[in-house]
């Protein structure tokens, strides 16, 4: 089956292709087919540019190149379209199933394709003149290379004050879920054990996903470990007790040629906690990208601990068959929800070094009277300011954007919570989604106020869409700085008045300092003590 969608956005057009080729086993088939549903019911709840498992293509009003990729294959085409003629799309997908038949065995060719049209003129891009924007690269697949019984796709996470969770993949359903560990190489002091599950999805079966909580740790210690008993020894550093303490956050991650740059510049310089305002893996249902995903980010997220929260990327529902979604996200991921008092692993906080930092979901409910929204009033009312000074903030769909992606996804969510974070005087706020960097002035209702959060966007880790290149003019008066460039932040907490915020954009070899500022905390400044919330807003 091969399917094609022309969506209309506010601000420009996107062209949506899928593919489906059936196997003599049917698996890459029939993963490759739900893909296409997966885009239905993200944010907005409407098919849109993040569906992105064919193509997300964006054009003017007449013409303009577009580059597509077939599902299975993983290549990329090139074509050209006339959006307003009629004859030309037909000839142009005429020219896509002929390719497709020369490339894809057994191609169904049946076309059933919508369209969404209207004259609405692109905004333009703000991209500076002076530097020239990339254009996305190729996805990378990460192949297994360990034996059944070894561990891979190993990563970390805090839990609690002092411990670690363990996380790893084996293919033997017979390898014990146990963590050995101590403070030099080859010398396990300690050990402990976990649990352990696996997932369907469709025709894909994951290996055995093993969770295990190891500590109580010491602070700014290195530990050697070992999972399963088997396969190579690991190491960790855990973050400090006390400040400074730097965190390194990329949003939008992906696993593409872009992703393993931003990767390679973020471990240039040492930080202490990883922060992923969601979409990790962009597999969108095709499960055996997870996988990939995993095996790409362990060098990394084995060494320090990876807090994440989900994107529209993870959702993966199906209608009747799994419409709940998330299943390969709670299973692979698993964050410390419970520890903070939450009921779903899609929203969470924990406290590290004088940080206090809350995970909101996007994606699941969050109107006044929702389990999210009575969890976070809860939560902030048991936040001590003398204890954990800095209050910090992600989530995924971006509040404030001046940029012509995704505009306006996340207002209902604004509306709903954004009091609630303004009263208890949270510093920033970061949010991934939109793939491009944009950092706002603090703000509060739209407008700019001495006591609201600093907004940032920083979806621009590496996925496979590319960049989103068109910002809207005039820039708003509360946008202080925003450029479509992959590219990653740091955030350093100096003490606990000052912290140093930084972009750092990726530039082929090296990563430039493109936009820093400095933070002084709410909790420290007199005219904006927090506002004590009150449980009768249940």
């Amino acid at each position: 089956m091969f399917g094609i969608w022309i969506q209309n956005n506010p601000n420009y057009h996107s062209l949506l292709v899928a593919t489906f080729r059936p196997s003599k086993s049917c698996e890459c088939g029939k993963v490759a087919a739900i893909s296409a549903t997966s885009a239905v019911g993200c944010s907005g709840r409407k098919v849109r540019e993040e569906a992105g498992n064919g193509l997300a293509g964006r054009f003017g009003h007449l013409q303009e190149t577009i580059r597509w990729r077939p599902l299975i294959q993983h290549v990329t085409v090139t074509t050209k379209i006339f959006l307003w003629s009629p004859k030309s799309l037909l000839e142009t997908i005429e020219k896509m199933k002929t390719w497709c038949s020369s490339h894809v065995h057994h191609l169904l060719l049946p076309i059933f394709f919508s369209f969404f049209l209207a004259s609405q003129l692109p905004l333009q891009s703000h991209a500076s003149s002076e530097y020239i924007r990339p254009p996305p690269r190729r996805v990378i697949q990460t192949q297994k290379t360990r034996s059944n019984s070894e561990p891979e796709q190993v990563h970390i996470s805090l839990v609690g004050k002092d411990h670690m969770r363990v996380s790893w993949i084996t293919s033997n359903s017979k390898a014990p879920s146990i963590v050995e560990y101590g403070k030099a190489p080859g010398q396990y002091e300690a050990s402990a054990t976990g649990d352990q599950l696996k997932y369907e999805y469709f025709f894909y079966f994951s290996g055995e996903i093993h969770h295990v909580v190891i500590g109580p740790l010491e602070p700014s210690t290195t530990y050697y470990y070992r999972c399963s008993k088997a396969g190579p020894e690991f190491s960790f550093r855990t973050p400090p007790a006390s400040l400074p303490i730097e965190f390194a956050i990329v949003g939008d991650l992906g696993q593409t040629e872009w992703t393993a740059s931003t990767l390679k510049h973020v471990s240039e310089k040492d930080y202490d906690v990883f922060l992923l305002p969601g979409d990790l893996s962009y597999a969108d249902t095709q499960q055996p990208l997870w996988d990939s995903f995993g095996r790409l980010v362990e060098p990394y997220a084995s060494q320090r601990p990876w807090m994440v929260t989900e994107g529209n990327h993870e959702i993966e529902t199906f209608p009747i068959f799994y419409p709940k979604g998330f299943i390969s996200y709670n299973a692979r991921w698993r964050m410390p929800y419970e520890e903070s008092g939450s009921t779903s692993n899609l929203y969470y906080s924990f406290d590290v070094a004088k940080t206090h930092i809350i995970m909101l979901g996007s994606y699941t409910d969050y109107e006044k009277g929702s389990d999210q929204y009575k969890w976070l009033l809860s939560d902030l009312a048991n936040i001590n300011r003398s204890k954990t000074p800095w209050v910090f903030v992600q989530l995924h769909a971006p509040w404030y954007n001046s940029n012509a992606a995704h505009k306006g996804e996340g207002e209902g969510m604004r509306k709903a919570m954004e009091e609630l974070l303004y009263n208890a005087r949270v510093d920033a706020i970061f949010a991934g989604h939109v793939h491009a960097y944009e950092r706002f002035t603090r703000v509060y209702n739209s407008k700019a106020d001495p006591c609201g959060p600093v907004y940032i966007t920083i979806g621009d880790g590496g996925n496979r869409e590319g960049l989103a290149m068109t910002f809207e003019k005039p820039t708003p008066s509360i946008s202080m700085f925003r450029e479509p460039s992959f590219g990653h932040g740091r955030l350093r907490v100096i003490d606990e008045t000052t912290a140093q915020w930084s972009w750092h954009r990726n530039n082929e070899s090296d990563a430039i300092v493109a936009d820093q500022l400095v933070l002084q905390s709410l909790s420290s400044t007199k005219a904006c003590m927090p506002i004590s919330q009150s449980h009768k807003e249940l």
